[in-house]
């Protein structure tokens, strides 16, 4: 679990810096609107997922999700590997868009659960698959 949580802050801290990326949620991430209550509950680190919203939509997130080459397209937490899922078109694709907006779900989410991978070589994934888009 130390590696999933090393793993996500490493990637949170990536995608707030990248101008590409509309949003992103992670407790571990200072800014975060869980941060003070993370760092007091979980002081050895929070979880392995982050969300976070791609700018460009519905269409740049399908795209994201197209380009990725070591993050499994998958529902799982704590995997060994990575797995990363665009609920949009997954977990919630039979709900219309206000549906979707009822149930919290942006065209734009992209739920990113990493695994014990290499951080460097997580962030070049997004970074590649962002720069595909």
């Amino acid at each position: 679990m130390k590696k999933h949580c090393e793993n996500g802050l490493a990637v949170a801290k990536f995608l707030k810096n990248d101008d590409r990326i509309a949003w992103v949620t992670y407790p571990g991430l200072e800014g975060d609107k869980y941060y003070d209550l993370a760092s007091k509950y979980m002081p050895n680190g929070t979880c392995g997922v982050v969300s976070f919203g791609v700018k460009g939509g519905r269409k740049a997130a399908e795209s994201f999700m197209k380009n990725l080459k070591i993050a499994a397209i998958e529902t799982h937490v704590a995997d060994a590997r990575t797995c990363c899922l665009h609920p949009a078109n997954a977990t919630h694709r039979q709900m219309n868009d206000d549906e979707l907006a009822a149930a919290g779900i942006s065209p734009d989410l992209i739920r990113f659960s990493c695994g014990i991978e290499d951080a460097e070589d997580l962030i070049a994934d997004i970074k590649q698959a962002l720069d595909n888009i």
